[in-house]
């Protein structure tokens, strides 16, 4: 495998940490639109109300902090997980999304003890074993993490994030194979979003089978053409088929989008791309 091809498995797998609707366990959203509406100052508004009128339910101070974390008001959401564990401590799923907002801010320790504890309350709770076996993921304690993505498929057999962040694990561990066929039921499951095509399509091209992945790297950009990692692994793809006009312009898409993005600079300068120059994009 390549240098850059290593690279953006490394970037595809960091971006699983947040990707494919792993939002919080309580409000997920399928589209911007959606998540814009969940977080919009107005149905934050409405919530305090709930909150307002009964200061005492958990429920509601758990779906404002909800909404607070996909506003991006990490303190907010705190404050009211929080609360929530305060006034039921066996509120499962208060913690498993306070051990969310910890995992996102890398505070893996307080992640683990809170999923933990939503497991050992709720041992039925697919969300929290998912949540765990990604911190696990992160923490490099691969059996413990394969061990929990499995026990959240077999709790939840169409949960798209369990076999998507599975994948990724296998892929971590060059087992492409099996990468391949967790990333094809995630696609199965879940069709809008580009991560599993990305993941899908850079282990292809680990196993050489090069037109598959220009089929994934095709989709992801069509699904979500602002994303610099599907743009930059299609550029390596097509790189690898010697179509170097495309290749160039999928590099150049990407550093459009994000221009510190490494892996496509690298690629980039690596066919001999020209800035300003126009390229196709085009299949």
């Amino acid at each position: 495998m390549t240098a850059l091809a290593a690279a953006l498995l490394t970037a595809g797998a960091l971006a699983g940490c947040a990707g494919l609707g792993n939002g919080f366990s309580s409000m997920p959203v399928s589209t911007n639109e959606e998540a814009s509406y969940v977080a919009s100052p107005a149905n934050i508004a409405s919530l305090t109300e709930v909150i307002g009128r009964n200061p005492k339910d958990p429920q509601a101070y758990n779906m404002r902090g909800s909404v607070f974390g996909q506003a991006g008001r990490r303190e907010e959401a705190l404050a009211d997980f929080n609360k929530a564990i305060a006034i039921d401590p066996n509120y499962a799923q208060a913690y498993a999304n306070r051990g969310l907002l910890y995992r996102q801010s890398n505070q893996l320790d307080l992640a683990l003890a809170d999923y933990n504890r939503a497991v050992a309350i709720d041992g039925s709770y697919a969300v929290a074993f998912l949540g765990r076996g990604m911190v696990y993921r992160q923490k490099k304690q691969l059996l413990q993490a394969l061990a929990d993505f499995n026990k959240a498929i077999q709790i939840r057999p169409d949960n798209a994030q369990a076999y998507y962040n599975r994948g990724l694990l296998y892929q971590s561990q060059t087992q492409h194979q099996y990468a391949i066929d967790d990333f094809t039921t995630a696609i199965g499951l879940s069709q809008q979003q580009a991560e599993p095509f990305i993941a899908r399509g850079l282990s292809y091209l680990a196993v050489n089978d090069v037109k598959s992945a220009a089929s994934d790297l095709d989709d992801a950009v069509e699904l979500e053409p602002q994303n610099a990692q599907a743009w930059a692994s299609r550029g390596l793809v097509y790189e690898r088929m010697n179509d170097k006009d495309n290749a160039a312009g999928s590099y150049a898409k990407a550093l459009n989008i994000r221009q510190d993005f490494e892996p496509a600079r690298a690629g980039f300068a690596r066919i001999g791309g020209q800035y300003g120059k126009s390229y196709s994009t085009t299949r």
